[in-house]
């Protein structure tokens, strides 16, 4: 498999550090509210590299933080009477719900910033030891200047950063590039005790922390959403690679910007959508489809229509799979020959995703798979030959995230009211089988007339 490195620029082979074993560390939320639509890129991006690596046999060790202290968590606490604790319990179950929506597994480990202060302190201790940060009034700062990799990731030149920083919170700062690892408490805030008196973590020093605790000195592979390669996973390789000497990451992926509307999101311009809302409105299989059906380190634009589009492509794969189960219940003594179809599309997915996780041109091949069942099945199978084509798909889709529900089980008022509609069929009465089926229509059952019976198909 290759894996295009953000950090040397072009595509590598992705070789893990122990032999049948990723790390992997992602970049997780802050917990002050339900996560958007931008967040939930990454998250699937992250969780579907974790799943095809896991169907290619490796073990995965994959690492996905909360951010659950910050200026954003101590204002809206402050805002809605809680203490930040509270809040932040409240939005990492909602992150759960919202997760699970969209078939993103739970991580190995799920750290939280406030549950590793003391790993936090004896980092930012280790860069003062060393002399790469220093303590002012409290707070302390990275030295940039003290690294001279500083900005290798983004390409930034530390002196023409400077030239356009603004200098802010302390001037006293030795240069206006240096950042917090450890921020002194102000007033009413949550704090810890430290060897430089009460405060909190820095953004950037927790996931430095948290990945080398759980994963090691050197990750294989460091993911995130693009806004984050500069300033926060620039300073996490300085604060990391100045404490232990070592490649804080093998490997740099970042994913691509959502627009909305071909308009960048904010909450400025009304379009800020989380994915609470647009589960309101959207299945979350199909927004984890249309999430992957673009490259990952492309951007891809978000609207309405296009996730329409993307819920009747879905229905397409459902249909399929209905198709199939029919057959598996109502065999026919018709051999298909599905081998061909299930190595075709296997070995055409699998190089789609070897070649830098390309999901867009994966989900083109099942797209064609399904078209080639629909064809080989188009008059009956055999149970056994069915079976095996739904297993391969469903083992592709899995490997997406796509999985799809299982279908409810027909109410007997539904069965029965088709049934009356085929007794009106076969007494020729077909104004009364038309009212039937519209009242079927209407209680959400669609009827489909095939020469192996009839389907009912939940709308």
């Amino acid at each position: 498999m290759k894996i295009f490195n953000s950090m040397t620029g072009k595509k590598e082979e992705l070789n893990p550090l122990l032999p049948g074993q990723f790390n992997i560390y992602a970049c997780g939320p802050t917990v002050y509210n339900y996560f958007h639509i931008g967040n939930a890129r990454p998250f699937i991006i992250f969780d579907t590299l974790r799943r095809y690596l896991e169907y290619r046999g490796y073990k995965v060790n994959f690492v996905q933080n909360f951010t659950d202290v910050d200026d954003k968590m101590i204002r809206v606490a402050a805002e809605e009477g809680i203490t930040v604790g509270e809040l932040g319990e409240r939005f990492i179950k909602e992150y759960f719900k919202d997760a699970k929506a969209l078939n993103i597994r739970p991580a190995t480990v799920h750290p939280k910033a406030t549950e590793h202060i003391g790993d936090i302190i004896a980092l930012v201790k280790k860069l003062i030891d060393a002399g790469h940060a220093y303590e002012l009034c409290g707070d302390v700062y990275f030295d940039t200047q003290s690294f001279p990799g500083y900005g290798k990731l983004s390409g930034q030149d530390l002196s023409e950063l400077e030239l356009g920083a603004r200098i802010d919170i302390n001037e006293n700062k030795k240069n206006p590039m240096d950042f917090a690892l450890w921020k002194a408490q102000k007033e009413g805030e949550i704090a810890w005790d430290s060897p430089w008196g009460k405060g909190r973590p820095g953004w950037h020093i927790e996931c430095s922390a948290m990945s080398m605790k759980y994963l090691g000195e050197t990750l294989d592979i460091h993911g995130g959403g693009q806004d984050l390669k500069f300033p926060h996973h620039e300073n996490e390789i300085a604060q990391s690679e100045a404490a232990t000497g070592k490649p804080f990451a093998n490997y740099w992926m970042h994913n691509g910007y959502i627009n909305i509307d071909n308009k960048k999101m904010s909450k400025s311009a009304g379009n800020f959508f989380t994915v609470r809302d647009i589960l309101k409105e959207f299945r979350g299989n199909a927004v984890r489809l249309f999430m992957l059906s673009a490259h990952y380190a492309n951007p891809i634009n978000f609207s309405r229509e296009l996730l329409k589009q993307a819920e009747a492509a879905y229905d397409r794969i459902l249909n399929c799979r209905a198709n199939l189960a029919f057959i598996i219940a109502n065999p026919k003594d018709i051999a298909v020959d599905v081998k061909q179809a299930v190595d075709t599309v296997t070995e055409k997915f699998n190089a789609a995703m070897d070649d830098d996780l390309n999901t867009a041109d994966a989900i083109g091949d099942i797209f064609e798979y399904v078209r080639q069942l629909n064809m080989l099945f188009g008059n009956g199978g055999r149970a056994e030959d069915a079976q095996a084509a739904l297993k391969a798909l469903d083992t592709l889709l899995n490997v997406l995230g796509i999985e799809p529900e299982t279908q409810e089980e027909i109410p007997r008022e539904i069965a029965e009211l088709a049934e009356k509609r085929q007794a009106a069929r076969a007494q020729k009465n077909w104004a009364e089988a038309d009212r039937l089926r519209d009242e079927l229509t209407a209680l959400g059952y669609e009827l489909k007339d095939t020469p192996d019976g009839v389907k009912i198909n939940k709308i």
